[in-house]
This record gives C-alpha cells, sequence and structure tokens, in this order.
C-alpha cells in the first residue's frame, strides 16, 4: 500500500513538472479591450512568451534591441504580457508601433499574476522560447541575449 501511494505521489508530481514545460493557459486583455488566450496563438510555430513591463529600463532597453531586428522573429508567434493597466499598453504599442507587426500580440493579464507565477518571473524582462509543440525550450531573464535567442529560435525552424 505504501509503494502504491508513492507511485501516486510521484505521478502528480511528475505531472506538475511536465505541465510546466508548456505554453502556459493564459488570458489577457489586448489595447481594443478584447480578450486573448493562448489557444489563439496560431498551431504549428515556436512561441515567445515576454513577460516585460513598459515602465522597467532593462525592458524599455530590450524593446529597442527586439525591433532593430524584428526580421530575426518573425517565424515565431509572439506574446508580449505585462501586469498593467490597458492605457499602458496602448502607450507601448503606439511608441513600438506593434500593430507593424502581425506576428506580435500585446496585452496585460492584469493583477492575476498568472503568467508570472507560472513561469516564477523573479526579474523583468522574462522571455520564455517554446517549441512548435508548445514545449519550453529555454528562458531568460533581466539581460536577454537576443543573439542567443535569435539562434536557439533558427534550430526551431
Amino acid at each position: 500500500m505504501q509503494r502504491l501511494l508513492l507511485f501516486v505521489v510521484f505521478i502528480v508530481a511528475l505531472n506538475k513538472v511536465c505541465a510546466q514545460q508548456k505554453i502556459p493557459p493564459f488570458r489577457m486583455a489586448t489595447s481594443d479591450g478584447k480578450l486573448f488566450n493562448a489557444s489563439n496563438l496560431p498551431i504549428g510555430k515556436p512561441v515567445i512568451v515576454i513577460y516585460f513591463s513598459p515602465e522597467c529600463d532593462h525592458c524599455q532597453v530590450l524593446m529597442k534591441e527586439w525591433f532593430k531586428r524584428t526580421g530575426d522573429f518573425r517565424k515565431a508567434s509572439v506574446a508580449m504580457i505585462t501586469f498593467l493597466p490597458l492605457a499602458n499598453v496602448a502607450l507601448f504599442e503606439k511608441e513600438f508601433k506593434i500593430k507593424q507587426h502581425a506576428n506580435i500580440i500585446t496585452g496585460t493579464e492584469g493583477t492575476s499574476f498568472f503568467v508570472r507565477n507560472y513561469y516564477k518571473v523573479l526579474d523583468m524582462p522574462f522571455v520564455a522560447l517554446h517549441d512548435k509543440n508548445g514545449n519550453l525550450i529555454t528562458t531568460y531573464s533581466k539581460d536577454i541575449p537576443l543573439n542567443t535567442l535569435a539562434a536557439k529560435l533558427r534550430q526551431l525552424n
């Protein structure tokens, strides 16, 4: 009986670990007030999840560098998620002309902090790269090596 209990505990723990290796089933509000779910991401493409704050200095540096080289990340679906209000998302979209990039969706998860807790984000910006099947490949936080991220994304295609 004790072995059976240990086996069940092991399977439950393994399921929790494996569940953390997929794209989180997030929901966010976009600047136009619509809800966007992770299930709305295109199937069969790598996914990059960026957790950020438009007010964070490190995030500003990342975004300025990111938008200089958007071609490196065009083959991925990019979900940029913040916890700040929609007004901040709209300003961010305007500043970086997000609507010109069809593969990027931005929004807020509000104060649910679901994505933040899912990935255990401690520093921002935070980036998670998932393959076309949703499997987590790697994560980065604070100082994001865009050359390395772009190289890993190319390996997935």
